[in-house]
């Protein structure tokens, strides 16, 4: 932060001046002037450079940023400058340096163009989730490749299923391929929440396309078909056109067969898509005899289902075993805590079933970080008295963090008596991720590190 950066120092004629006020000062564009002598006050030329930082003083430049109606006029000091950027370089000092006292930037946000300022004045990385796009975009503008890389690292660190197809979108435009990556990653796992997000509604035809076109999504395909509605409804308004069924097939073009409708369910087809209008009536016919007829017609739209992703099963147990008088459930919790080296999304967990036949079993099923709950769900499962692990689903797959410890918790209303595993292990190589296992307090029905409940973390990677 902006104190640790520059300490406070008392100038030797004034008791009320601080670093702290200059850089505030600064923030702010107050345009004070300095106590006499303020260089005496900052032992480094970091510090003296940071002082000049949105300064008229001594600025021999200045900068109108943003579009027309929402301009804001900074002063800048070319030497600085020149230092920080191979552009501001070549634009002052170079060849076809033109001699100007004022030069409009209307492509860049005020906010955006002042953090970039920030970094090269201050050597100071400050971001915001509602500017950093804005940031990333004056950081490749003007070559300042070390903000640009931590503009990115922070769209890494707060990417999620409600961002990820515009980030998608930016990074293709920003050619950040391990952002693109890592877009993917996100929007594969958790395709439905990403479809459905408002941030999918925002994104260009070519990545609507791209996604649309994507082998690897985890989705039912009528959430597919919804998403892409609503992108279309979103883009007649930004083109001005009126809120039809004709202009949103319009938009769409033929993106929309790239929706693999024929692999629909059928009760999906015949109650969503068939009823959506979107459709002709030759297409809707035909879709329907591809459903029913020996002979089926030829589509334009895709009709081979989507690979989707294949889920990994982390196992922690050696061995499992039953008693007489083991594992038994009245309403008390199994957990564990875990931590893997690489982000994952859990889909669910895999748990023992009875040891006494067949039987079915009510399972809450729940995920935490440091006490916030991040998914839960309840539902049932029928065990066929194996001692096989029977999966239990969230809704959505939940993202997780690397190096972070999570709990993994359950509570079973079933049959008295289970299997349970035994010779738990602390660490575990599944693929190319590394989970450890810790206990966790939350368990209060005696599953651990070493044996119980939960033998399974069922994941994406």
């Amino acid at each position: 932060m902006a104190a640790d950066i520059f300490p406070r120092k008392k100038p030797a004629n004034s008791s009320s001046t601080t670093v702290q006020q200059y850089h505030q000062q600064n923030l702010s564009n107050n345009n004070l002037i300095p106590a006499p002598n303020w260089q005496g006050l900052y032992p480094t030329i970091r510090e003296r450079n940071a002082v000049m930082f949105n300064n008229d003083l001594m600025a021999d430049v200045h900068f109108v940023v943003g579009p027309p109606g929402g301009t804001q006029r900074l002063p800048g000091h070319k030497y600085v400058l020149a230092v920080g950027s191979s552009v501001f370089h070549a634009m002052f000092y170079g060849e076809l340096a033109e001699d100007k006292d004022e030069i409009r930037i209307p492509d860049v946000d005020p906010a955006a163009f002042l953090a970039m300022l920030k970094y090269i004045y201050c050597d100071e990385i400050d971001l915001a989730a509602d500017t950093v796009l804005a940031t990333l975009y004056a950081a490749k503008k003007y070559i300042v490749p070390h903000l640009a890389r931590a503009c990115v690292n922070f769209l890494e660190t707060s990417l999620s299923a409600k961002n990820a197809c515009v980030l998608l979108s930016q990074s293709c435009l920003f050619e950040e391929p391990d952002l693109t990556q890592r877009c993917w990653e996100v929007i594969d796992a958790q395709a439905e929440l990403a479809l459905k997000s408002e941030g999918f509604c925002d994104i260009d035809f070519q990545t609507l396309e791209s996604i649309l076109r994507r082998e690897t999504l985890n989705a039912k395909e009528i959430v597919v078909f919804e998403a892409a509605l609503n992108w279309a409804e979103v883009e007649c308004q930004r083109q001005d056109l009126a809120l039809s069924i004709e202009n949103k097939r319009k938009v769409l073009g033929k993106a929309l067969y790239l929706i693999r409708i024929p692999t629909m369910a059928l009760d999906d087809f015949a109650n969503g898509a068939a009823q959506s209008g979107v459709l002709t009536l030759n297409e809707t016919n035909d879709i329907f005899l591809w459903y029913t007829a020996a002979k089926k017609p030829e589509l334009q739209f895709v009709s081979k289902a989507r690979k989707g992703l294949v889920p990994q099963r982390c196992h922690r147990f050696q061995s499992c075993a039953y008693r007489s008088n083991q594992w038994r459930y009245r309403g008390r919790c199994d957990s564990i805590q875990f931590a893997v080296d690489k982000r994952v999304f859990i889909a669910g967990f895999g748990l023992y079933g009875s040891s006494c036949g067949s039987a079915e079993y009510s399972a809450k099923i729940e995920l935490k970080r440091q006490g916030v709950v991040l998914g839960q769900n309840l539902s049932k499962y029928f065990s066929d008295g194996s001692s096989n692990t029977f999966p239990v689903w969230f809704e959505y797959p939940v993202q997780i963090e690397p190096d972070t410890f999570y709990t993994a918790s359950v509570i079973l209303d079933g049959n008295e008596l289970s299997y349970f595993g035994q010779e738990g292990m602390t660490e575990v190589q599944c693929g190319k991720v590394t989970v450890q296992f810790q206990c966790s307090s939350d368990s209060t029905n005696g599953t651990g590190v070493q044996g119980g409940q939960i033998p399974e973390l069922i994941f994406y990677a």
